[in-house]
C-alpha cells in the first residue's frame, strides 16, 4: 500500500500530532510501570514485552515518538510515512 489513498486506519483519528515528527525504531518499554502494553496509533495492534494471548500479531519493537508515547507498527510505518512526513531518529 502507498498510503495515498483512502484507508480504514485513517478513519481511526485525526492524527495531526504526527505530522513531521522524528520517529526511532526500539523494542517496547514502558513509560508508566502500570501499563504493560501500548497500540498501534493507526491499526491499534499490541505493542509489548511479550506476545498477548489475545493478540498473537503483538509487535515487540516498533516505531515512537522521542517521548515513547505514540507508537507505529512496522507496517502502519512502511505505509503511511511519507503521507505524514517523519523524520527517522537514531535506532536503538
Amino acid at each position: 500500500m502507498s498510503g495515498d489513498g483512502p484507508d480504514w486506519r485513517l478513519q481511526l483519528g485525526d492524527f495531526h500530532y504526527l505530522e513531521g515528527v522524528t520517529l526511532t525504531r526500539r523494542p517496547w518499554s514502558a513509560v508508566n510501570p502500570e501499563w504493560d502494553h501500548d497500540h498501534c496509533e493507526f491499526c491499534l495492534v499490541h505493542i509489548g514485552d511479550h506476545i498477548f494471548d489475545d493478540d498473537p500479531d503483538t509487535q515487540l519493537e516498533g516505531w515512537t515518538t522521542l517521548d515513547l508515547y505514540h507508537w507505529v507498527c512496522q507496517p502502519c510505518f512502511e505505509d503511511f510515512r511519507d503521507r505524514f512526513g517523519w523524520v527517522v531518529g537514531a535506532t536503538e
